[in-house]
């Protein structure tokens, strides 16, 4: 990362609805992975920190609609607590987060921060969901990104290790890592 811009640290979707242990949704592995993302931050910086937020906003006349009816407790308005950011991760950024209906957030209100072909830093939950379809369409697009899979949230152990293997497959695009070794690089910068 010595001669390339300086990389862009995403956090997907840092939400109450995946990590309260009473939600349908939280991912097991939230705690391991929340002190990695802190660490990421602070080496990243607030300016170069993004926060993502799924909201539950998307059409239902589309398959959005099966989706809810499949997952009643999550189809509440936008502004229930439900959706809200866990506790300290705004302090992360100093940009509002994106707030996107799907499950990847690679969309133009992303791409207008970022621009076109950024490199990428990407953690957060999950990472069989939302991280997975954000690094790939993100990697399709041209952008370099790197996962520290330390800072991910998985919904389950079979499902995270399904989807880094996934993620894996599209080097050197896509480079799957931990933490350590992305501070080493930061540090070297």
């Amino acid at each position: 990362m010595t001669s390339t811009p300086a990389p862009w640290l995403l956090v997907i979707d840092p939400q109450r609805i995946f990590a309260d242990p009473a939600s349908d949704w939280a991912s097991p592995f939230w705690a391991e992975a929340e002190p990695h993302i802190r660490d990421l931050a602070e080496a990243v910086g607030p300016e170069r920190t993004i926060l993502t937020r799924w909201l539950p906003t998307a059409d239902r006349s589309t398959s959005w609609g099966d989706y809810f009816a499949a997952w009643p407790f999550a189809d509440v308005p936008a502004a229930d607590p439900l959706y809200a950011l866990l506790p300290g991760m705004a302090e992360l950024s100093s940009r509002a987060p994106v707030d996107e209906p799907t499950f990847g957030k690679w969309h133009a209100s992303l791409r207008e921060i970022v621009g076109p072909a950024p490199h990428l830093i990407v953690t957060g939950v999950s990472t069989d969901c939302c991280v997975i379809t954000t690094v790939l369409a993100a990697a399709d697009a041209g952008a370099r990104v790197l996962v520290p899979v330390d800072a991910c949230a998985a919904s389950t152990a079979a499902n995270g290790a399904a989807a880094v293997h996934t993620m894996g497959l599209f080097p050197p695009q896509v480079e799957i890592t931990d933490t350590a070794a992305v501070l080493d690089r930061l540090s070297r910068r």
